[in-house]
């Protein structure tokens, strides 16, 4: 299959992406022109091209020869660190730097940020792939989408009979042809056809579908205002292996999250230089470590952790266990975490 010839073309010190067959004249994807066969069953590329507009996009479907640029690779590392001194050195330079520099964290290791962040903000596309000999294809007609478009999601949602996709909390009328998503607030949406209508926890994102591939745009922008830089940086709900937590509320030498743990699970054996927490359990059963002591807490129950205390929190039950933290403290960022002990290598 496509896999086996990419190991077989990457093997042979070609730089390999997956190029989708075109189903329609998309106008949100790459494309691939497709060169001269290899004789692991790949291609050569012959060219990028660019988001195109439609009429070009048209052109190429009726053309053939083009592809969908999938943006998954297939490569030995060897090889593309080779073409990446050759094409892109300040990032192979800044790359280096950053792993030379890192620090270890228990069994995780911790890249130096001054010199990752040197690094040029470029995808391998426009470093490497637009500018090497060695960049090959494999046509595949699997079923694949990038997403990249609120556009796409609702291609792939399953629509109602007018044409709506919506998902969360959300009452529509007199709506169609439109894609209405909600994680938190209730959304009431009516007399609009063909918009997305975005709720997140902290940031709501109205637009037209067929504008939708523009919205990186609005992004830019966003990014661009000190009074909106944070939406673009952050989310207030981070992942972990033991589940992960959501910021509720942040103010002046306090901060407020909702942590989730999932059963069986545990965080670090850790401690803060700069901060005490309150724990208070909202739901399920939570094994709490302060000092040598260790305790069970139940629901409505709730502990105190000192600046400077060795704590840790676990999950010994059977459903997801739910805890409000509350930080008070001069300082209360991620990084003052000073771990002893973890089953993940993280915190």
């Amino acid at each position: 299959g496509a896999i086996r010839i990419a190991r077989e073309t990457a093997l042979a010190g070609k730089l390999v992406t997956f190029g989708i067959t075109p189903t329609e004249p998309a106008t949100g994807y790459g494309y691939i022109e497709i060169g001269e066969a290899l004789e692991t069953g790949a291609c050569k590329v012959r060219r990028f091209v660019e988001k195109p507009a439609l009429a070009e996009a048209e052109h190429m479907l009726a053309a053939g020869g083009f592809a969908w640029n999938s943006g998954i690779f297939m490569f030995t590392a060897g090889q593309v660190l080779k073409e990446m001194a050759a094409f892109a050195p300040e990032v192979d330079r800044a790359a280096r730097v950053a792993v030379a520099k890192a620090s270890g964290d228990l069994d995780f290791t911790r890249l130096d940020a001054e010199a990752f962040s040197a690094s040029p903000d470029i995808s391998v596309d426009y470093a490497i792939m637009e500018k090497t000999a060695n960049a090959a294809v494999v046509p595949s007609s699997f079923t694949w989408s990038d997403l990249g478009s609120w556009d796409a999601v609702w291609k792939l949602g399953t629509r109602d009979a007018a044409g709506n996709v919506a998902t969360g909390k959300a009452t529509l009328v007199n709506t169609k042809n439109s894609l209405v998503m909600s994680r938190t607030s209730h959304l009431a949406v009516q007399g609009l056809d063909g918009v997305a209508v975005i709720a997140s926890e902290d940031a709501v994102y109205v637009g037209r579908l067929d504008e939708s591939q523009n919205v990186g745009a609005l992004v830019k922008q966003l990014a661009a205002a000190r009074a909106t830089a944070a939406l673009t940086e952050t989310h207030p709900t981070s992942y972990r292996p033991w589940g992960g937590y959501t910021s509720v509320l942040n103010g002046d030498r306090f901060q407020v999250k909702r942590l989730f743990v999932s059963p069986g699970k545990k965080l670090s054996l850790q401690k803060h230089h700069h901060r005490s927490e309150h724990w208070i359990c909202v739901k399920g059963t939570a094994e709490v470590t302060i000092g040598d002591e260790v305790r069970i807490v139940r629901e409505n129950e709730s502990v105190y952790i000192p600046q400077g205390e060795v704590h840790r929190l676990a999950n010994p039950g059977k459903i997801t266990l739910e805890m409000i933290e509350v930080q008070t403290g001069s300082y209360l960022g991620e990084d003052d975490i000073i771990r002893i002990t973890d089953e993940f290598g993280r915190g």
